[in-house]
């Protein structure tokens, strides 16, 4: 290729794009995008990699957005379900011990609970933001998530809530 400078830098435009458009509510996704593209083009820019290796990290990374969209597609998931999906299963254990069906069942409940008590005034009324995270961490105890106890877990789903509130309120 003769512009492989121009080459990265289209890529990376792309991708950067893509991620922000296709991942703007799903908090997992979007960060672990964002750190895949950053991490690939910072090695390029210290000129640890060559530009056709940048460039290869980029298509591949590209196929793994293609492969996140069949797998949403597969499961029969919603954006908002597909986020909460990812939020609930980025807790490796779990994934491992609750398995996908309990897991697509705890995010579909919790998009469909939100999404019924959603109000405009959610991000400005610190007593109605209270009132949907305490919706979250109930639905989350009534199927014992996380296993672990971890309270980054929850911490993740309910930041992935408000997201999702956001973007409703707003629309």
């Amino acid at each position: 290729m003769e512009h492989k400078n121009l080459a990265v830098e289209l890529l990376e435009k792309l991708l950067k794009d893509e991620v922000k458009s296709r991942f703007r509510t799903n908090v997992v996704m979007n960060k672990k995008f964002s750190e895949l593209l950053q991490n690939a083009l910072t090695r390029y820019q210290n000129r640890s990699i060559e530009a056709a290796q940048v460039i290869a990290e980029l298509i591949e990374m590209a196929n793994e957005f293609k492969k996140n969209i069949e797998k949403t597609n597969e499961l029969n998931l919603n954006p908002a379900e597909n986020a909460f999906y990812d939020a609930l299963s980025n807790n490796k254990s779990a994934e491992e011990l609750m398995g996908e069906e309990v897991l697509l069942q705890i995010a579909r409940e919790i998009a469909e609970k939100l999404r019924k008590n959603i109000t405009v005034d959610w991000s400005v009324r610190e007593s109605v933001r209270a009132r949907l995270r305490l919706l979250v961490k109930t639905l989350l105890k009534k199927y014992k998530y996380p296993p672990d106890q971890q309270d980054e877990a929850v911490e993740l789903v309910l930041s992935q809530a408000e997201v999702i509130s956001e973007e409703w309120a707003i629309h």
